[in-house]
This record gives structure tokens, C-alpha cells and sequence, in this order.
């Protein structure tokens, strides 16, 4: 960690500016309408000229923000600063031609900070390869707990736009953001934040592994007070070693073993804190049960340990900590109960949608029939299958990439019974519940961690967990 006082931006003054904002969408048409009320002189391009596009274009020039529809790449003359979708890869040419001109990037998260006003309400920051939006929604549920006026916001909730230019008032925020969203995001300082976990994810759009961790431990920049990290994961503490913080800012670690100096942790079946307490090299100080944690596998607990890190860091009670976590209720297709049939238990997992994610979903039960499959993404398979064989009952694989989890079934769990639906319509969902439940024996759980996006079959992974949720019901009707 180093060390150095850091001093925060002038608040952005955009009147008058000529602003190019890169992408419609769900960030750029609100980037347009706050600059443009700002007084910007706005322009919008991007890369798209279908119906959608142009219904939002339409909407925008009735504002009077230009918009050119079809053409993201060449650099608007006269442009003074570019706003970007988060999705936008930094190869891309309008960005090269930003760069020769010395034109500045942002994201919308680089506005949201930029455009705060004074004396606003600090940021407690999330990111990590999984587990981003369940620790923001634990961390704002404890925050509220300790009777603090706060918001989840970033990629889920409010956005960042509306809480720090909207009429509300904030004591503190909690923001899941994304490696994307950090790539552009230069001078983002939070008052403290935590990266729970690195694995490969994204790197069509990063280009390499190094440059996700790179632009996920820009989180850490600035920091003032906790710079949060997985015991377990060595390469987020290799990201608070690199970064550039406020002098006494401390690095503070989660762990599901027993915490030492300067860690949470679990000891007995309670969570417990060795960071924010007096004489840390011997006291420890309780502050929930693992039960009050729901669902109570290994990595949801390892989630709560993290917003109760950022809570604690921020001055919040222990007492909060432990009535936040019992009032949150987890989203939907996140390692959900769905029933009970034969007592066989059904579990939806389908947010699961990367290795990393599967790999702890797998780990959180001994007995599994695994339902799996989808778009890979790139990703390999090796590692999450010999790493998990041993609990694998059976797997019944779905989707079009499929073959791929198949084969390292069977280099590395041959003994596996493995069913292989050769189909990718929306109704192979339900064929794969039966399958499943005639390989499952009383006491497995049925699980849907399919390790791979939805989009080959499914709109998103919230209707490939709803498809399975149904299935389950008729099975059991």
C-alpha cells in the first residue's frame, strides 16, 4: 500500500462544454439528459441504427442534444471531453482518436463522482469477479440498520446520476461497480471499498487477465479509511500492496477461518471482527451468527463477512451489523431454495454464470445433481470439474457450448453419470429437471450452476432460473 495524501477533484463545471457522449442505452441517454441540463452542448453517437435507437435518438433531439445514429468511431469536432458507456471496449477507434487529441475519457461512474456536490455523501465501493450485487444489498441493508439514510447503487438500484444530483439526501453510499465501469473511472476515491474475488471474466473486453485486475484494483485508489480483501484470494491483497491510498488508511482482510489482527472472520459459527476493535491483537468482537446469513453457504458468508468489513470501517455498530444481515433478503436465481420433492432439494443458482461463481455454488452442498451448459464465454472447465467431482452425483448438461463441460467430466469424474440434451429450445429446461430427478437419491440437492451465460437459450439468466423454477413446480405437480 502506498501512501500519500489525495486530494479531491474540483467539482466538473460542463457549462457551455462540448461533450460527446459514446453509446445510447441504459447510461448514455440519462449522461445526455444531465449534461445537456447542465448546459452542455451534447452530442451523442453510436454504433447501432435500429428501432430502439431510434426512438431514444428521437427523444434526445427533441431536447436538442444531436445524435448521430451508425457512426461510433470518428471523434466530433469540437469535442472537449467523452462520457462512454461502460460496455464500450478502449479499442475502439473514437477512443484512439480521443486519445491523439488529447480529449479525455469518462465513464458514468467518473461523471457521477465529478458532478457531487459538496459536502456528499462518501462511498462504500464493491467489485470483484462474483458476489458484487449481494454484498452492496447486505452492505445497505446494514447501513440501514444503524439508522443511516443510504442507497444501493452503481450497477444495481438507484443510479449513481440520480443519488448524487437528485433531491435526496445520503449519509453514505454503497456502490457495486464493474471492472468496465472502473476502466474509466480515474479519479474515483472512496471512502473504503473491497475487491472479494479475481477469476477470469470479461477479457474479450480487457484484453488480458492483468488488465481486469488492473482496472478491478482501481477501486482501492484513494482509498481513506479500509482497503477490504479475500484472505483466500491472494491476488485482491496484491491489489491493496500496489495501490496509492490516504495515509492511515488499513488493509482489512475476510476470512472464513478464524480472523487474525486486522481480519474478519468466523470462529464457532459466529462472525467476528479483529479489525475494528481495541487492542486488535487481542480482542475479538461478535457481531452476527453465521445462521443470520441466508443463504448460509460458504460463499454468502464470505459476501456478509465483506459488507460487514466496509460497515464496521465506516463507524457502524456491531449490533447494526447482525440486524442488517437478518433483514436482507437475497435476490432471486442467487443459490435459491426452490422445494423440497422426495427430499430432494432444488436449488436455483442460474446467476451463476461463470466458473468462479459455479465452483462456490458447487462447494456450498455434498451431494449434487448438477445441471450445467450455456455460452463459455472462453472459459475452460478443467479446474471447476476435478475440483468439485467428488460431490457430483450426476450432471445433465444443456445449452450449446455444453460439450465442452462434458469432456472435462470425463477426464476428470469418468464415474460421473452425465445426460447430454441434445437440444437448446426454452422447453429442454424442463426434460433436464427430470432427468435430474430420476439420477438424484434422497438427500442430494438438484442444482442449476450452469458456469455459462444464458443468451444460446434464454433472454437472460433470470429467465433461464425462472425456467427451471417452473420445472421443478410441474415436477412436483
Amino acid at each position: 500500500m502506498g501512501s500519500g495524501q489525495v486530494t479531491s477533484s474540483v467539482p466538473f463545471e460542463c457549462q457551455g462544454k462540448h461533450i460527446t457522449v459514446a453509446g445510447l442505452g441504459v447510461s448514455g441517454v440519462p449522461a445526455a439528459r444531465v449534461l445537456h441540463g447542465l448546459g452542455a452542448r451534447v452530442t451523442v453517437v453510436n454504433d447501432g441504427d435500429d428501432t430502439r435507437a431510434r426512438e431514444q435518438a428521437a427523444e434526445l433531439e427533441a431536447l436538442g442534444i444531436t445524435v448521430r445514429l451508425g457512426d461510433g468511431a470518428t471523434l466530433p469536432e469540437g469535442t472537449e471531453l467523452i462520457v462512454t458507456a461502460p460496455g464500450w471496449k478502449p479499442d475502439k477507434p473514437l477512443f484512439a482518436a480521443a486519445d491523439e487529441a488529447g480529449v479525455p475519457v469518462w465513464g458514468d461512474v467518473e461523471l457521477a463522482w465529478r458532478l457531487r456536490k459538496p459536502g456528499a455523501a462518501p462511498w462504500l465501493a464493491v467489485t470483484g469477479t462474483n458476489g458484487k450485487t449481494t454484498t452492496v444489498q447486505m452492505l445497505a441493508s446494514i447501513l440501514k440498520a444503524a439508522g443511516l439514510r443510504t442507497a444501493a447503487v452503481g450497477n444495481i438500484g438507484v443510479s449513481l446520476l440520480d443519488a448524487v444530483l437528485g433531491e435526496e439526501e445520503y449519509d453514505v453510499l454503497a456502490v457495486e461497480l464493474s471492472s468496465y465501469q472502473l476502466h474509466w473511472a480515474p479519479s474515483l476515491r472512496a471512502h473504503s471499498a473491497a475487491v472479494l474475488n479475481l477469476a477470469p471474466d470479461h477479457l474479450d473486453w480487457h484484453g488480458s487477465m492483468e488488465a481486469y485486475a488492473r482496472d478491478k484494483g482501481r477501486v482501492y485508489e484513494g482509498n481513506r479509511v479500509a482497503c477490504v480483501y479475500n484472505v483466500a484470494d491472494k491476488a485482491t491483497e496484491d491489489l491493496v500492496r500496489e495501490a496509492d491510498v490516504e495515509e492511515g488508511c488499513r488493509a482489512v482482510g475476510f476470512t472464513l477461518g478464524t480472523p487474525g489482527p486486522s481480519q474478519l472472520g468466523v470462529v464457532e459459527g459466529l462472525l467476528v471482527d479483529r479489525a475494528f476493535v481495541e487492542n486488535r491483537h487481542k480482542n475479538a468482537q461478535e457481531l452476527a451468527e453465521v445462521s443470520d446469513v441466508r443463504p448460509p453457504a460458504p460463499h454468502n458468508i464470505a459476501n456478509a463477512l465483506a459488507a460487514a468489513a466496509l460497515a464496521r470501517a465506516y463507524g457502524v455498530p456491531a449490533g447494526a451489523v447482525r440486524d442488517g444481515l437478518r433483514a436482507f433478503t437475497p435476490d432471486a436465481h442467487r443459490i435459491a431454495h426452490v422445494a423440497d420433492l422426495d427430499d430432494v432439494a432444488y436449488v436455483d443458482d442460474s446467476k451463476a454464470t461463470n466458473t468462479h461463481a459455479a465452483q462456490a455454488s458447487l462447494g456450498a452442498y455434498e451431494s449434487i445433481v448438477w445441471i450445467a451448459g450455456g455460452l463459455a464465454k472462453g472459459a475452460a472447465f478443467d479446474e471447476l470439474v476435478a475440483g468439485s467431482a467428488k460431490r457430483l452425483r450426476g450432471a445433465v448438461l444443456i445449452g450449446r457450448d455444453r460439450a465442452l463441460i462434458r469432456e472435462a467430466l470425463a477426464r476428470h469424474a469418468p464415474e460421473v453419470p452425465v445426460v447430454d440434451l441434445d437440444r437448446t429450445d426454452t422447453g429442454a429446461m424442463l426434460q433436464a429437471v427430470q432427468e435430474a430427478k430420476r439420477l438424484a437419491r434422497p438427500g442430494d440437492t438438484v442444482l442449476l450452476a450452469p458456469a455459462c451465460a444464458s443468451m444460446d437459450m434464454f433472454a437472460n439468466y433470470n429467465k433461464r432460473g425462472d425456467a427451471f423454477a417452473q420445472a421443478v413446480r410441474e415436477l412436483g405437480a
